[in-house]
């Protein structure tokens, strides 16, 4: 029998939780899921009757729905620094409560944030506070039972940017895994998805699974990371199908629509509200020879190759924090600054680049040249061919609908927000 998934969310709901059945395959029993209905802004007038916007309220600072949970019990939590509350770490502000925490998972970039895309984090202990610092990434990426066995409560609050490449939902799903197996309770503490608005990309096929993509959604998902963790848990996406005894901590006065701007990067490379929002489009270009301004001031605000045409701009990607080699080092690009044309959120991937991309430097090794990867960030080999056959951004998305459509009916199961 399949443990039941409890929300931390009664106290902040306006509608009653009701119950709402999964679909599960044959061999098993259909479970009854407590689902929260979508949230209801609380709107506030000031003394002249005008309609003020509510504040919105991270899942950490709502401390009332989880601090007596943690009272008593040895914590560890899955932090790095997004892990903020107000201008204290979360981490900071726990021990200062008097809450014995124990360890700290680190995802990839590590707790203070500052390694490389794909470098190896190190475990450690962490200089201000004394705590050990465990790696969750690299030949450890799952917490392991020695590492839990001292643990009676994991807490996990890490910014996440809604794109399935980003790994912290795959640090997540691990968490969630090595929790049910070791009978340890999980909270998650939800935080926004600055790319919640919209959902877009083809679905990860299985033979694509990866760390960079473990679940069949779409490249955009348009869940937060609570919702997402009710996700994995309903659809039995863990290993053995177990499922983790987990809680959410809602955000408050929020929903999909919400403009999220992050106050701290959540990656060294994801510096600004823009870089997030063009991620999704921009990341396929990480399996190529064309640079997305690794090295420079601005990542993933612009893309350029040496062998591209004259733009009138170009860019030199030179050692920096988070890029220790950066593609093209000290060698100029030609590119395309897409600050100025891209001031407003973007609601659909966006493929004319990687297709201006193909067009300038032909299917090649000189355009896609790590295959294996590429296939992985997509989900799907197809995309891929159909680079190659020179379809076009319209073409290829209608390849996406059918996926996508039947994805919305399983998301919907899991929304906590409307």
């Amino acid at each position: 029998m399949k443990s039941i998934i409890l929300l931390f969310t009664v106290s902040c709901a306006t509608k009653p939780i009701t119950s709402k059945t999964v679909e599960t395959t044959p061999n098993t029993k259909e479970k009854e899921y407590p689902v929260i209905q979508p949230i209801d802004d609380e709107i506030k007038y000031d003394a002249y009757g005008t309609e003020k916007i509510p504040d919105l309220q991270l899942g950490n600072a709502r401390m009332h729905l989880y601090l007596d949970s943690l009272r008593g019990k040895r914590v560890a939590i899955v932090a790095n620094q997004s892990s903020s509350l107000g201008s204290m770490h979360l981490v900071d502000t726990l021990l200062a409560l008097g809450i014995n925490i124990r360890k700290v998972f680190a995802p990839e970039h590590g707790f203070r944030g500052t390694a490389d895309a794909g470098e190896k984090v190190w475990s450690h202990q962490d200089p201000v506070t004394g705590l050990p610092i465990v790696s969750l990434y690299g030949n450890n990426k799952k917490p392991r039972a020695d590492q839990l066995w001292d643990i009676d409560i994991v807490l996990f609050d890490i910014q996440d940017v809604g794109v399935r490449f980003y790994t912290y939902i795959s640090t997540l799903h691990y968490v969630m895994e090595a929790c049910a197996e070791n009978n340890k309770a999980l909270i998650v503490l939800d935080r926004p998805n600055p790319n919640a608005h919209y959902v877009d990309g083809p679905i990860l096929e299985k033979d694509q699974t990866s760390f960079i993509g473990m679940h069949p959604v779409p490249i955009v998902y348009g869940m937060t990371i609570g919702e997402y963790a009710l996700m994995v848990n309903g659809e039995f996406w863990l290993h053995n199908d177990v499922t983790c005894q987990m809680y959410i901590v809602p955000c408050r006065n929020y929903t999909h629509k919400t403009k999220f701007e992050i106050a701290i990067p959540p990656s060294p490379n994801l510096r600004t509200d823009l870089a997030i929002n063009l991620y999704p489009s921009l990341c396929l270009f990480e399996a190529t020879t064309v640079s997305i301004g690794r090295g420079t001031e601005r990542p993933f605000e612009q893309y350029g190759h040496p062998s591209f045409r004259n733009t009138g701009f170009t860019f030199v990607p030179m050692p920096t924090t988070g890029a220790k080699d950066p593609l093209w080092q000290n060698r100029t690009c030609n590119g395309y600054d897409l600050r100025a044309s891209q001031n407003k959120r973007m609601y659909e991937i966006n493929l004319n680049w990687i297709i201006n991309a193909r067009d300038q430097l032909g299917d090649s090794i000189d355009f896609i040249n790590q295959r294996n990867f590429f296939d992985r960030l997509a989900g799907t080999a197809t995309l891929r061919a159909q680079l190659k056959a020179g379809l076009s951004a319209k073409e290829i998305k209608e390849t996406w609908k059918l996926g996508i459509e039947s994805f919305l009916k399983t998301r919907k199961k899991y929304l906590i927000y409307r």
